[in-house]
């Protein structure tokens, strides 16, 4: 029992020896444990009821992040269940289960599933803290570790036949022009793309501060970076990219939902390609790294395939960099790209 609970119930007690009575008749207040124990016998909490609860107050708390992974978490697990909703207390291990190997037909891979799981498993013992259902423990039975990501590359080649793929609705136009400028850029982030203003190129020069890091990258200004942005002149937004297309208060929901179809997209362009692996925006990132220690760019330029540990590490790396080689490696990257030689 927290202080809390112990000063509510102190304040309890004297109110009891007051022996409060209303309109004639004696009232005994009850502890608040008891209450709770009350409440958890017959409570019929909807989860979507309780959980919207929740979202609503971490959105108060301006806890924005925090609150999408509530809705995500919610929205799947809505879709798995018959009636779309279900009550707290039903909620067990069997149900987890099949919920997990609904996942897995789906073609999610372990960490994803997990991370529904762990969601998920944060708004039920939330719900058990406030006495809303006893705790049947329905998160033992399935997967909710974090396993080490398997960090994929794709070759040169796979790189140059994206670039050259004809017959491309104009969704797919635009989500590879957005696969191809992270590319371009050494592997920039979506976020870090969707933020993107006119402001940040000055004299040739692209400069821009990592929004997860606080890094300062820099970086020439290459023709095809230039390319990409003029196919999408500008509208009411005040972004460089077309991620972010209206000036209104709600940009970073704009910029999850076009994350969103990108990666959605992109694995119909991996297939029109013919590449194997998955392809997402970080795949340009890892893809980056990979072709430019291929092409005998220094270790100390860039780590192998950005296969550290941590992300700080290669950070790290990457502040010791000479923009002036870098940029050059970059331009022969591109062009490698841009004009394969024939025996590539």
């Amino acid at each position: 029992m927290n202080t809390q609970t112990i000063e509510i119930n102190i304040n309890i007690k004297r109110i009891e020896d007051l022996r409060i009575k209303l309109n004639g008749r004696a009232y005994t207040l009850t502890p608040v444990n008891e209450v709770s124990n009350e409440k958890q016998a017959d409570d019929p909490t909807l989860l979507n009821e309780y959980t919207q609860r929740l979202i609503a107050q971490l959105k108060q708390e301006n806890r924005q992040r925090t609150s999408e992974t509530y809705h995500y978490a919610l929205k799947s697990f809505r879709g798995f269940l018959p009636e779309g909703d279900i009550a707290i207390s039903d909620i067990d291990a069997p149900l987890m289960c099949q919920y997990e190997k609904y996942l897995k037909d789906k073609g999610l891979v372990s960490n994803t599933t997990s991370f529904y799981m762990r969601v998920l498993r944060t708004i039920y013992n939330k719900a058990v803290a406030c006495g809303i259902t006893p705790d049947k423990k329905p998160f033992t039975e399935v997967y909710t570790g974090i396993g080490k990501t398997v960090k994929r590359a794709i070759p040169l080649d796979a790189i140059q036949r994206i670039s050259s793929l004809r017959g491309l609705s104009a969704q797919e136009i635009w989500t590879r022009d957005m696969f191809l400028f992270s590319f371009y850029t050494r592997g920039m982030s979506f976020v870090d793309m969707a933020y993107l203003t006119p402001q940040n190129i000055k004299n040739g020069v692209l400069t821009y501060r990592r929004r997860k890091t606080k890094q300062e990258i820099t970086m020439r200004w290459e023709p095809q970076m230039q390319e990409i942005v003029d196919r999408y002149p500008p509208t009411n937004s005040r972004y460089l990219l077309p991620i972010i297309r209206r000036n209104k208060n709600n940009d970073r929901r704009q910029y999850t939902e076009a994350q969103r179809v990108v990666n959605a997209v992109l694995k119909q362009i991996g297939k029109k390609a013919e590449i194997e692996e998955p392809l997402t925006m970080y795949v340009a990132r890892h893809s980056w790294a990979s072709i430019a220690q291929a092409m005998n760019v220094p270790i100390n330029v860039i780590s192998q395939g950005m296969g550290h540990t941590t992300e700080k590490t290669t950070l790290i790396y990457l502040k010791s960099l000479l923009n002036k080689g870098l940029d050059k490696a970059n331009a022969n990257i591109i062009d490698a790209v841009i004009h394969p030689r024939e025996d590539d």
